[in-house]
């Protein structure tokens, strides 16, 4: 077994806290994180290699520009939960803010509960999957991944989707622009149901809405200006 490494947050700067964080991932140490005071910019850029558990709730920007670590989220997160994070998984317990998963090139983000506000904004890979509803405007301009939903989706859902994908099971308050809701195929299906399954997600009773862009504003034209206007 690995030798682990405790560390507190309290009131320490930042700064200390992430360069304590670095070296003992720099060790191969398991890394418990307690007292977390739902600091932010906790664990950004962890390496490959690297499993962290944070006690308790983070604030924003947790687990950004991830490149590999294995982070497990006792409660709460606040907004653009793993930013920018190229590989690796983040879990979290409870509830995910606002752009969770925002520009996210790779790796999975596992919401136990809901995720806020344009989850997935400006994604360009990776699967973000949340056990409960995604709030408005998720996916936006979302240019490659996947986000699935088990328990539906707010208003303006897919609003400006380039080339990702969102998957809602149950409710969708609207659509945003240019979303075209198609019927997935068996393959996409088992696909996403092989993503679910280590999770113990998987259930083939769900009807799934699968939502890709509509491709109008793919390309501007005068004439169809007001698509643009309604972004």
């Amino acid at each position: 077994m690995a030798p682990s490494s405790t560390i507190d947050v309290g009131h320490r700067h930042i700064r200390e806290i992430n360069e304590d964080i670095q070296a003992a991932a720099a060790a191969g140490k398991l890394i418990m994180v307690k007292n977390t005071l739902s600091r932010h910019n906790l664990g950004i850029g962890l390496p490959p290699g690297t499993s962290i558990r944070f006690e308790g709730s983070v604030g924003y920007y947790c687990g950004g520009l991830n490149t590999g670590a294995v982070i497990d989220i006792e409660r709460n997160a606040g907004w653009a939960l793993g930013e920018g994070m190229s590989d690796g998984r983040i879990t979290v317990g409870g509830y995910a803010g606002m752009s969770c998963g925002a520009a996210m090139t790779g790796g999975t983000i596992h919401v136990k509960g809901d995720a806020g506000p344009r989850c997935g904004v400006a994604m360009k890979g990776g699967n973000i999957i949340v056990e409960g509803k995604i709030g408005y405007q998720a996916g936006f301009m979302a240019h490659a991944g996947r986000i699935i939903a088990l328990g539906g989706a707010g208003a303006s859902c897919a609003d400006a989707l380039w080339q990702g994908e969102v998957w809602v099971a149950g409710e969708i308050e609207s659509l945003g622009v240019d979303v075209k809701v198609i019927e997935p195929s068996a393959e996409d299906v088992a696909d996403i149901d092989l993503l679910l399954e280590p999770l113990g997600l998987q259930d083939s009773s769900r009807e799934w809405k699968k939502m890709i862009s509509g491709e109008r504003l793919w390309y501007f034209e005068s004439r169809d200006a007001n698509a643009w206007l309604m972004i």
